[in-house]
């Protein structure tokens, strides 16, 4: 049997998603693996959408395993096994899924948002999910520089120095920047994102709020194809793994 899991986790405590073995970190990878063996007493083995990084949060992050003669209903999976993992990690659902899903080669798109606190003060009850930004960002002009960023696209501008892939070539078909009360929202969609690459988007549309930048740079800063002229790389702790799409 193909299980399939979706899972929501505050990242604050953790070395991120992916299992670090031989070492003292403690993964989400980890966690759900070890509560998972534990209800069965055999060893399960994970495969999570996406490798967030430490500090990053996930609304909907899926992972799937499979195992033969499953003995827990599939409705009552969460129930089980929630108990077993820590309060910030917790099954929201759990699926049988067919045997050639895999929870991140057959994702379609994801989707990410990065939140901003701009309040003149830090309010300590974000500090966890927020960055603090006191300095008043036009989100108008983020938006607007955002669809700069719809379509496909080589970013490798935005893609953290020193991280290998085949390409750098990706899609994003949605990109928007709302503001609510004193908090902006970044919601990014995307077929695949790079190494850091919503968190070097955020800051560079964190530039063009402040003045820095105008919104038609980005579209030069994408031609660039060159780290060193978007924005800094903004905190892990405002990012969130909203949902994966299949």
């Amino acid at each position: 049997m193909n299980i399939k899991l979706t899972v929501a986790y505050d990242g604050t405590n953790y070395y991120g998603f992916q299992e670090q073995r031989g070492t003292q970190y403690v993964t989400i990878q980890e966690l759900l693996e070890k509560a998972l063996s534990k209800l069965v007493k055999q060893r399960i083995q994970v495969i999570g959408a996406g490798r967030t990084d430490s500090g990053v949060h996930a609304r909907g992050q899926v992972v799937n395993f499979k195992f033969d003669h499953w003995p827990v209903p599939l409705n009552k999976i969460p129930l089980a096994v929630n108990p077993l993992l820590p309060e910030d990690v917790v099954v929201l659902l759990a699926e049988g899924v067919s045997d050639d899903f895999h929870a991140r080669f057959s994702a379609v798109k994801k989707t990410y948002v990065y939140t901003i606190n701009n309040g003149k003060l830090p309010d300590p009850f974000l500090r966890r999910f927020t960055i603090h930004e006191p300095r008043l960002l036009d989100d108008k002009a983020m938006n607007d520089a955002a669809k700069y960023l719809l379509g496909e696209h080589d970013f490798k501008s935005f893609q953290a120095q020193g991280a290998t892939v085949k390409t750098t070539v990706r899609e994003i078909t949605e990109a928007d920047v709302e503001r609510k009360g004193e908090n902006i929202y970044i919601s990014l969609t995307a077929n695949g994102f790079l190494y850091n690459m919503v968190r070097i988007i955020t800051g560079t549309l964190i530039n063009v709020g402040l003045g820095k930048n105008t919104p038609e740079d980005v579209k030069a800063i994408i031609a660039g194809k060159d780290r060193t002229i978007a924005g800094p790389t903004v905190p892990p702790q405002g990012l969130c793994m909203e949902r994966v799409y299949y």
